[in-house]
């Protein structure tokens, strides 16, 4: 016989083969003689001789070593190709060799089609030709002429494709070339799960890739195009010169939604969060989420009052909102649209979070209920790094959201940039190529393949809970946003779509010409749409539907923005013995439970001797709050990169078993009720872990979630969500967050990275009480922190600088009884008599220890340092209240470890002068202390940052001296 590799059941076969070979399992009789001959001769002994999920391509057969594989999984396929190969018993005839040569090139021509398929597809409306890609490997393989007429006309082994065992070749061709090359073209072949794979195989080829839809399903879909038409058309009579980034040329969109709730709702879809840009948003919030047209008109005429909103809401295609949609099979799905700014994809990771908020709420832990819908541009999804971000996180434990169905707007055009200019792979999806998914790439101008596409993305994400992704293909009929000449760039692309009809019009002319719908009806459905949108255009004229988001509904019901001052006072204090038995249980573990040596000795043991001493450090603090919060009720939610152990090495909230690999979290004993502590070291990936976090925390009011830099420059790469979505959700969505953000802060001499937080961008993001930026520096501290985020019925994002050397820093600890008995305080005052005080030194963070080491060295009482503990919302009043306490006081300085242009000096400089003016006519002179204006946040050298701390505190602490004091 030949070589295994050059004969017909080569690797390239193997799915032919393996289908081949299933049938004759279920039923010898429905596989051709010649095939059920060669399977009896070799499976004497009854066993199975072709691996269900073979992922390769079997290896050659080497004489004498068959069956045994190659230890790398391919012993099942190399029994296999032992089994055909040595053959004894069957010498196959000359017909058969000739009959099994020619199914060899038709095996060749159904992989061709399955793999390379959708590369001959007909995917543009617009008609334009697709770029040579003969160079690709078997593509040439899915053309007729590679076959005789004569070969046409023979029955051949359908492999699967159809029902039928055999088939007439051109039969089988003609099925092929309408699944895979028509207006669907579809990439699954590289799957490596091979149950998902068949599965669309199955469903694919029966059916050709479409669907015999009724009379009254074809009305249905007219009647959506119709709607989504005619509102971009009224838009663009009505509000002429309007931006809404239509949806005009991608309007199949509208009934592939519809169609995607109609399934999902039928296979136990409750809830569907959905995230988009801007293109089509206005469309799918009126005609998806059901959204008054009277309401977006409303919008489009602006408020009445327009003192009212004054630096606050945002633009109409920005807007969230929420609805129950009721399917035609009578189920209702519970729509949310996710608020969005202009950056695009970034709310992509906000839908994960919440999506998987409302699962972990509900107990869908199956994640067949709640799903995520993400709507991307096509040169988004290719261009956007935190869509990778997102992707990466759809199969990890701490994130994965049960499979995100994504739709990409293609409209093959990027604002005024071609695709040629905007990717490196053929398609904007390739990204997507990283997750084991299938990507559908649809013709927009086609609704009925749109719509049997969007129906068998829904069920496979239902049943396999997978992400998948579908590219329509489609195009912009006007510029970027209506007041754009996309013709100064696309000139030939934009002559042919002026000429072109839209989706709807040629529906309706192809179901008049196939005797389905008279062309009568389908104007009368047009202009019965038309007559809706007028008929609310006049009632919100006559009356304006203006109306700010919803907000504080349902969860949120308890909870109040606002100023920071107007939230009431609360006990973060907890019972002494409720803190030492917790305190215990955190420096135990299970019996037989084997922990690293140097654990057990810095955590264990070092958390058994605070018992007796009762003085915490940092661990301890943060651990006993999220501990008493547990015991309370409140769920916690802790994630970053390398949290469960924590960067400094000091948390170690997963304990591992050194001989087993067991885990224990001993926070985890603590949860009462619906409670549950989760930590989870998340991906090297900032904007979208943050993204995700704050959507989370969208949708846990109730409980703690925490987002943790390694370091807090880290935060740099996340500053889209701390800009957009952190500091401004409330002023432009009304949204609150509980978020909190950790972020390791401090200059230890460890060069310009990981030295600097950047305070100063979250002080400059800092107005009408939308942040909490605070500086803890005792363990006391973070405790009754972090327990007041959560007590509170405030809710604001808390941004942390949590401390590195400060960790273990023997002056900074706490005693039990400042847990038992305090409550967080925005400034720490000096144990200095104030009537003696002509200085007052106002810092932050770690060079307190520094300057009060100097100052009481030198016995001088005349300077009091005060720790601003909370930067923002600014403590004014306590700080007025301090300094009246003081009437020798002359000098106000303001004392930081940054550069002067970066960390707390700028926003200081502004409130110091106002403290200063409470004096009347006894102005204080007001100053600064800290290192020079610099480009970069730290000196790489050692000795440098130590000269240079070593000045900041002489000249804080010995000023006085050198002017003659």
């Amino acid at each position: 016989m030949a070589n295994f590799q050059d004969s017909y059941l080569s690797g390239g076969n193997i799915d032919f083969i393996e289908g081949l070979y299933a049938r004759y399992l279920e039923d010898p009789s429905s596989v051709d003689p010649s095939w059920r001959e060669l399977f009896e001769g070799n499976d004497g002994a009854g066993r199975p001789i072709f691996n269900k999920t073979l992922i390769e391509p079997p290896a050659p057969v080497v004489p004498g070593k068959e069956g045994k594989g190659d230890g790398k999984g391919k012993g099942e396929g190399n029994k296999a190709a032992a089994a055909v190969a040595l053959a004894p018993q069957t010498a196959p005839t000359v017909a058969f060799q000739q009959d099994m040569k020619l199914q060899a090139r038709v095996d060749q021509a159904i992989s061709a089609f399955r793999l390379r398929g959708h590369l001959r597809a007909q995917l543009d409306p617009l008609g334009r030709a697709r770029p040579s890609l003969d160079h690709v490997a078997d593509v040439g393989m899915v053309d007729d002429k590679h076959f005789s007429s004569a070969e046409l006309e023979q029955l051949v082994e359908s492999a699967n494709v159809f029902p039928e065992a055999r088939v007439k070749l051109k039969e089988l061709l003609g099925r092929l070339r309408r699944t895979y090359t028509g207006a669907v073209g579809v990439e699954y072949m590289q799957m490596l799960d091979s149950e998902r794979r068949r599965w669309l195989m199955k469903r694919m080829e029966y059916t050709e890739n479409r669907t015999a839809f009724t009379v009254d399903e074809q009305r249905h879909i007219l009647t959506r195009l119709s709607y989504a038409e005619g509102f971009e058309n009224f838009l663009h009579t009505k509000f002429i010169g309007a931006k809404r980034f239509a949806l005009d040329g991608g309007e199949a969109l509208v009934p592939m939604l519809d169609a995607v709730l109609e399934v999902g709702g039928d296979l136990g879809l409750k809830e569907v969060v959905i995230g988009m840009a801007h293109r089509g948003r206005l469309n799918v919030l009126t005609n998806i989420l059901g959204k008054k047209p009277d309401q977006i008109f409303s919008e489009f005429e602006g408020p009445q009052d327009p003192k009212q909103h004054m630096g606050r809401g945002d633009v109409k295609y920005h807007m969230g909102f929420s609805s129950d949609h009721a399917t035609r099979g009578g189920k209702n799905i519970h729509l949310s649209l996710a608020f969005n700014p202009s950056h695009l994809e970034a709310v992509d990771p906000v839908v994960e979070g919440r999506v998987r908020a409302k699962q972990d709420r509900s107990g869908d832990t199956e994640r067949t209920k709640v799903m995520p819908l993400l709507i991307h541009g096509d040169a988004a999804f290719i261009g956007q790094g935190v869509v990778a971000e997102t992707l990466n996180m759809a199969g990890l434990e701490g994130y994965k959201t049960g499979g995100t169905l994504h739709v990409v707007i293609n409209n093959q055009v990027g604002f005024t940039t071609d695709p040629s200019d905007s990717r490196s792979s053929i398609y904007s999806t390739a990204l997507a190529q990283m997750l084991d998914v299938p990507v559908f790439h649809v013709n927009g101008d086609d609704p009925e393949a749109c719509v049997h596409v969007a129906r068998l993305v829904a069920e496979f994400r239902q049943t396999f809970k997978s992400d998948v992704v579908v590219d329509l293909v489609c195009y912009r009929r006007y510029g970027h946003n209506e007041g754009d000449d996309p013709s100064f760039t696309q000139p030939a692309m934009y002559e042919i779509i002026r000429k072109h009809p839209t989706v709807r019009t040629l529906y309706a002319q192809q179901l008049a010409q196939q005797a389905r719908i008279p062309a009568e009806e389908s104007e009368a459905i047009k202009q019965h749409c038309m007559q809706e949108f007028d008929a609310a255009l006049l009632r919100a004229r006559a009356q304006s539907q203006f109306k700010e988001p919803n907000a504080l509904e349902g969860l949120w019901q308890p909870y109040k923005g606002g100023l920071h001052k107007s939230a009431p006072q609360v006990t973060t204090a907890v019972d002494k013995e409720t803190l030492r038995s917790a305190l215990k249980k955190l420096s135990e573990v299970p019996e037989g439970f084997n922990v690293h040596r140097d654990v057990e000795r810095t955590v264990l043991k070092k958390r058994q001797g605070m018992l007796q001493s009762e003085e915490l450090q940092w661990s301890e603090g943060e651990s006993l709050a999220y501990a008493t919060l547990l015991s309370e009720g409140y769920a916690i939610r802790l994630s970053g990169q390398d949290s469960e152990r924590g960067t400094f090495s000091h948390r170690h909230a997963v304990l591992h078993d050194v001989k087993t690999g067991d885990n224990f979290v001993p926070l985890r004993q603590f949860p009462t009720g619906r409670a549950r502590f989760e930590v989870f070291n998340s991906p090297l990936s900032e904007m979208g872990v943050l993204g995700f976090e704050y959507g989370y925390s969208l949708d846990v009011p109730d409980g703690l979630t925490i987002w943790e830099a390694q370091f807090g420059d880290f935060a740099n790469g996340a500053q889209i969500i701390i800009d957009q979505f952190i500091a401004a959700g409330e002023s432009k969505w009304r949204r609150l967050s509980g978020l909190t953000l950790l972020l390791p802060h401090g200059y230890e001499g460890q060069g310009p990275e990981h030295s600097s937080a950047r305070l100063e961008r979250f002080l400059s993001l800092s107005a009408e009480d939308n942040l909490q930026v605070a500086y803890p520096t005792t363990p006391a501290q973070i405790f009754h922190l972090l327990r007041r985020q959560v007590l509170r019925p405030l809710r604001k994002p808390l941004v942390i600088m949590s401390p590195k050397s400060l960790l273990r820093r023997p002056e900074a600890t706490s005693k039990l009884e400042e847990l038992a008995t305090g409550t967080f305080q925005e400034i720490i005052l000096d144990k200095v008599n104030p009537a003696g005080v002509t200085r007052l030194l106002l810092c932050s963070g770690k060079v307190y220890y520094d300057l009060v080491k100097a100052r009481d060295e030198r016995k001088d009482d005349s300077i009091a340092i005060v720790r601003v503990e909370q930067l923002y919302p600014f403590p004014f009043d306590e700080l007025a209240g301090l300094v009246a306490k003081m009437p020798k006081l002359t000098e106000l300085y303001w004392v930081q470890e940054e550069p002067r242009n970066s960390g707390g000096w700028h926003f200081m400089f502004p409130r110091l002068h106002d403290l200063a003016s409470t004096r009347g006519q006894n102005p204080l002179k007001v100053g600064y202390i800290g290192r020079a204006e610099a480009a970069s946040p730290a000196t790489g050298f050692p000795q440098t940052h130590n000269l240079e701390q070593q000045l900041i505190v002489e000249e804080a602490i010995l000023r006085g001296t050198k002017n003659g004091r």
